[in-house]
Formats: C-alpha cells, structure tokens, sequence
C-alpha cells in the first residue's frame, strides 16, 4: 500500500496540482493556481492537441491493434501447423525483447530514400517511397514497426489460446463437412475471444501511451505533425517549453481515454465471463 501510494497516488495528485497551476516550472513555490484554463487551451481555437495530436494518438493506437491482433491471429493460426512450434514462437518473440531505441533505428534505415526497401520497390520497377518524409505514409510507416515489434507478445498469447480449443469440437465440425474457413469463424475466433479480447486491449492502452519509438523514428513528430502523438506532445509542452501545466492538462486527458478503455476492458470480460 505504501508503494502504491508513493509511486502512484502521489504522483498523479501532483499532476492534477500542475494540470490547474500556471507556473513553467514544476516547484511547488512557481506555482499559481489557474483553474480549468490549462485543459481549456488545450481544445481552444487554433490548438493543435485535438487535431492532430490526440487523432493520431487514436489512429495509431487503433491501428497498431489492429494489425497486431490480425498479425498476431494469421501467426498463431500458421505456427500451429508447423514442427518445431517453440523455435518459431522464439523467433517472433525476439523483437519484444530488442532494445525499441535499436528497433527504431534499424527500420529508421531500412525506410531511407535510399534504403532497402525502396532498392527492393526500384528493383520491382516501382517508384521510391518517402515512407518517413512524406506526411501521407510518416504514421503508417511508424504502426506498422510498432506492430511488428509486438507481434511476439501477441503471438504467444494467441497460440496459448489456441491450445485451450477442444480438439472434438473441431473434429465434429470437419466430420459435419465444415471446410477450414467456417471452423475458423465459427469456431476457433470464437473460443479463442478471450484471448483476442486480451490482446487487443492491451495494444490499445500501449498505442495510447507509445512515445519512443516515434521519436527515434520521426524526430520530434515529424514531418510537421504528422507523426505527433499525444505523450510526444506533452515531453514537448514540459521539457521543450518548460510548459508544464498544460503539459499535465494533456496527461490527465490522456489519462481519462485510458482509463474509460480500461472499464471497457473490464465491463467485456465480464460480459465474456457470464456468457461462458
């Protein structure tokens, strides 16, 4: 309880007496209080928190789910077929436990002008590719390495589900003439929605709260603010413009989207849970 306290309740109410004070720094004798006004400039005409930022924290965070539930399912689904299971699970798993800074930087060469990718797109006689550059593909650029760097989480998770299916239920269903298609959707996604349901959430509340990797990636959210997120944004409020109180603001904002998916999580497993 103690730790729970030092470690989280104290720094959140410290964050609420920032997001309503006015002072630039964070010491508690520069602070003013200021009310709402931090959380109202936030959404005030010509801010940039609502759009882009807060969209593209959505976009991405929506985004990364998606093709890491749907990346993650197709693996699973195939690794289940394959000798040497463990091997392969390994493999998947090895960019979770690569450093995000190396992983950034890595792809970060790989999507150059005049990297590999685009010598493979040139080589197939297809036009180069400002996957970082051009503001159109800057964020999916950015998803799809978030995606890939934790498709291995995913993976795991869903092979562990797989292996909770019941064998009869799927040896009854080919008996019935079932093909693999309507034994996929009709029964293995839907025994499997514990797990799909997990998966999901999670990558959600880690899109929402994603921050190194676009800033290896991008540089301060670049091209413009394409690629800006809201963490991105309040690092920068805070330690660029020493902007600490709306930089607060934007965190209990954040906060709030957070938490209201994380009782949606809660409410569907309940729900999940009845229904089993």
């Amino acid at each position: 309880m103690l730790f729970y306290a030092v470690f989280v309740i104290l720094p959140v109410l410290f964050t609420g007496a920032l997001a309503l004070s006015s002072g630039v720094r964070p010491g508690l004798s520069d602070m003013t209080f200021a009310g709402a006004d931090n959380f109202a400039s936030l959404f005030s005409d010509g801010s940039s928190f609502l759009f882009p930022v807060l969209t593209n924290t959505l976009l991405y965070a929506v985004g990364t789910t998606v093709l890491t539930t749907v990346g993650g399912l197709v693996a699973a689904l195939c690794l289940a077929r394959l000798p040497g299971q463990g091997l392969w699970r390994t493999l998947y798993f090895l960019p979770v436990v690569t450093n995000l800074v190396a992983t950034g930087n890595a792809w970060k060469h790989l999507y150059q002008p005049d990297g590999p990718l685009n010598a493979l797109l040139n080589t197939l006689g297809m036009d180069s590719v400002g996957f970082l550059q051009n503001p159109a593909t800057a964020l999916p650029s950015v998803m799809i390495v978030q995606s890939w760097a934790s498709l291995g989480s995913a993976v795991l998770i869903l092979s562990a589900g797989l292996t909770t299916v019941p064998r009869d239920c799927l040896e009854a269903a080919e008996l019935d003439g079932a093909g693999p298609l309507t034994i996929l959707i009709r029964i293995t996604i839907p025994l499997l929605r514990p797990a799909l349901l997990f998966v999901s959430i999670t990558q959600l509340l880690a899109g929402l709260q994603s921050f190194a990797l676009i800033t290896v990636m991008t540089e301060n959210g670049g091209p413009g603010d394409t690629t800006n997120v809201a963490a991105l944004e309040m690092y920068r409020r805070a330690f660029t413009y020493g902007d600490w109180g709306t930089a607060s603001a934007a965190a209990f904002v954040l906060l709030l989207i957070t938490l209201t998916l994380a009782l949606a999580q809660l409410r569907l497993f309940e729900r999940e849970g009845k229904d089993t």
